[in-house]
């Protein structure tokens, strides 16, 4: 249960309208004219009080829920939002407490951003190729002098690049880092390269041809940190400040690990997902630009305006429109340089979602019309309020992206149902296994979770949390042989029956 204080934080803590943001920003950041405070109020309350699930069965009277009942729900101790607004922080707030019986948080709550470090880490680099000092295109081993990648037979002779880091296609290994507990020692970043004790992680190496195949690869922009080092002879945190996070007014945020003592009274403290705090409190990420950036929501939203103005020439900072515009160009995977790029063509937007031991985050900004959104919470799950957080404020500002998919549930006998229990195998690695539980099909994708599907129809089910539909085919004897998962923004896929 959540204490009387952290309940007491869940009212407003801190609300900073475009006014009081632009006191503390660059003077770009003052060019818009700032919402009425009444309307301010208006969009916080509805946005607060309307959390949406990713999936609203039609008929349902209460689909939705407060952002207090659903952080009791699911035991979230602190949340920081901050919403853009026709290309300005419209407002930032804090919700819960730093720790479970401390002080509320504050929209100057300090918040790892785990994965969100990447984008702000690329535009770094991309000045940097900006400025003629790193390439886009040529080998990396050509910029890298500390360290060097070891060729491999799978990348059949290519080279990887620095645009393959940065989209994810450079075949290197390594998904993400756990970083190191506040009492373990910690590597050098050559170390964490090769795969050294005290590392933590495998060696980080090519394991597909360069440029084939989308596969994220948090060791590829480790890779990319250490070839920044080598570029500019500086300590990766002054560079990122000097080049980024000053500029842009980020005046909260440092890729200092592990953070300063004189920063740590800002900061939350993160809980797993037992409730329990993090042993020790927050790790130390010597991959930086991979996992160690330390902000609040608002600093981020600062980022995101920044790349708004600068894709249109507004407030170039850091990049210009033409680097900008390739940066927000998708490749395989549907990737750009550092971000994801989705929604439709005439109003995509970019994102990325942060995982740290202890905190989940989530930032998304559309290319057109200034409108974003982002949410950092300070225990491991997370991003499921954060989901549901962007949902309610894609509703509230209408978002042609974001909003809940609405479902029509049917009842269907359980004989139909026993007909597609069975296992589909849906790639090389991966299966679906459906069984038939209390007349319900329930679901198991390899390495989840079970999941309870409804029916849409007599061959169509959905899941509760996500946009996937399940549906199944039948072989000219009439016997079920293969199912299609359907996903809005994906290509459908095939499962064959074993």
């Amino acid at each position: 249960m959540i204490s009387k204080r952290m309940t007491s934080g869940l009212r407003r803590t801190v609300t900073l309208t475009l006014t009081i943001l632009c006191l503390a920003a660059p003077a770009s950041f003052a060019q818009n004219t700032p919402t009425t405070s009444a309307e301010t109020a208006k969009h916080l309350e509805h946005v607060e009080a309307g959390l949406l699930p990713a999936v609203i069965v039609k008929g349902d009277p209460h689909p939705g829920h407060s952002l207090q009942q659903r952080m009791e729900q699911l035991h979230v101790p602190g949340v920081s939002i901050a919403v853009i607004h026709h290309g300005a922080i419209e407002w930032a707030q804090g919700f819960g407490v730093v720790s479970l019986g401390g002080a509320p948080v504050t929209a100057d709550t300090l918040f790892q951003a785990g994965s969100i470090s990447k984008p702000v880490a690329a535009l770094a680099a991309l000045k940097l190729v900006q400025e003629g000092k790193l390439s886009l295109d040529t080998n990396i081993n050509t910029e890298l002098r500390s360290w060097k990648l070891p060729d491999a037979p799978e990348a059949k002779g290519k080279p990887v690049t620095l645009r393959e880091l940065l989209t994810h296609t450079g075949g290197t290994t390594v998904h993400g880092f756990p970083g190191y507990a506040s009492d373990a020692p910690v590597p050098t970043l050559v170390q964490v390269l090769n795969g050294e004790k005290p590392a933590n992680t495998p060696a980080i190496r090519i394991a597909t041809e360069p440029g084939t195949k989308w596969s994220y690869s948090g060791g590829g922009i480790t890779i990319m940190q250490q070839m920044m080092i080598d570029t500019s002879n500086q300590p990766f945190p002054k560079l990122l400040h000097d080049m980024v996070l000053a500029p842009i007014g980020m005046t909260h945020s440092t890729y200092e690990q592990p953070l300063p003592a004189k920063l740590k009274p800002l900061a939350a403290t993160p809980y797993q997902a037992d409730g329990k705090p993090v042993p020790g409190g927050a790790h130390t990420y010597p991959e930086m630009a991979a996992a160690g950036l330390w902000t609040t929501a608002s600093d981020l939203a600062r980022y995101a305006i920044e790349v708004q103005r600068s894709l249109h020439g507004e407030a170039n900072h850091v990049l210009s429109k033409e680097t900008t515009r390739q940066m927000l160009i998708p490749s395989l995977g549907s990737w750009g340089l550092g971000v994801r790029v989705g929604g439709a063509t005439t109003h995509p937007y970019f994102t990325h979602g942060g995982d740290d031991a202890g905190f989940e985050a989530i930032f998304v900004a559309y290319e057109e019309g200034g409108d974003g959104a982002v949410v950092m919470t300070n225990v491991q799950g997370g991003s499921l309020l954060a989901a549901e957080v962007v949902r309610s404020i894609a509703a509230e500002y209408g978002w042609p992206d974001f909003q809940p998919f609405i479902r029509t549930a049917v009842s269907v006998d359980s004989k139909i149902i026993a007909d597609y229990v069975g296992t589909y195998q849906l790639d090389p690695e991966r299966s679906l296994v459906f069984t038939l539980e209390d007349g319900n099909l329930v679901g198991q994708a390899t390495g989840l979770p079970k999941v309870t599907l409804t029916p849409e129809s007599p061959s169509e089910f959905f899941l509760p949390d996500n946009d996937t539909e399940i549906e199944f085919f039948k072989d000219a004897q009439g016997k079920v042989s293969y199912l299609v998962m359907h996903q809005k923004n994906a290509p459908d896929r095939k499962a064959m029956r074993k």
